[in-house]
């Protein structure tokens, strides 16, 4: 009774009659670990998602995890199934786009503001060999594959792109327009593009110092 009370005190009743239709939704056509999902929502790929428990996601959620059979242009660095695997007590705000062609872990407690991408590939080799013309078509260039992964307790501000190939340890705090791709050690704040650690958690003095 308290929960009800409190989104009538919140919320406008067009809001509220969308929460609750959301909340149906979920129980009915989603994995009973996910306790809500809020529409609309993209998701493509899902024999290849493991949620885990309490998972939450806002408006315009988009997933995409996508196998050889799906993609129309050759992948390198992988050719195996896809794999996209989210930690439990993970929250998602509204504009996330997940795509995978490889694989992306996500751990636990973590929680990703709006409009992020974590994507694990790009479209077109443009270092070292074999490289591709711009004078090519970008949807048909071959997608280089990087896993990405994500630790606990990792907390994502608004508007971040992570790139293919990057991970991020625990305890985490990835500062909002930021771009990051690489190696980010654990209980580090990264801002910037592209990211650059600029804080780090001492766990002795129980303070962020500045690097």
């Amino acid at each position: 009774m308290k929960e009800i009370i409190r989104l009538f005190n919140q919320y406008y009743f067009l809001d509220i009659f969308r929460l609750i239709r959301d909340i149906i939704i979920t129980k009915i056509l989603f994995p009973r670990q996910i306790r809500l999902i809020r529409q609309p929502a993209y998701i493509v790929g899902k024999k290849y998602i493991t949620f885990g428990e309490n998972f939450n996601s806002g408006v315009n959620l988009r997933i995409e995890v996508l196998d050889s059979k799906f993609v129309r242009h050759p992948i390198v660095g992988f050719d195996d199934d896809p794999k996209l695997i989210i930690g439990n007590n993970v929250n998602f705000n509204f504009n996330v786009h997940v795509g995978v062609i490889k694989e992306i872990k996500i751990g636990n407690n973590v929680l990703v503001g709006s409009n992020v991408v974590i994507i694990d590939h790009n479209h077109g080799n443009y270092k070292n060999g074999n490289q591709d013309s711009p004078f090519s078509i970008p949807k048909e260039r071959k997608s280089i594959a990087e896993s990405i992964v994500i630790g606990d307790n990792v907390w994502i501000a608004e508007n971040v792109a992570i790139l293919p190939g990057t991970v991020i340890g625990d305890g985490c705090i990835i500062g909002a327009n930021s771009v990051v791709s690489g190696f980010y050690e654990k209980n580090q704040i990264v801002v910037g593009s592209p990211g650059k650690p600029v804080k780090k958690y001492n766990e002795d003095t129980s303070k962020w110092e500045v690097l």
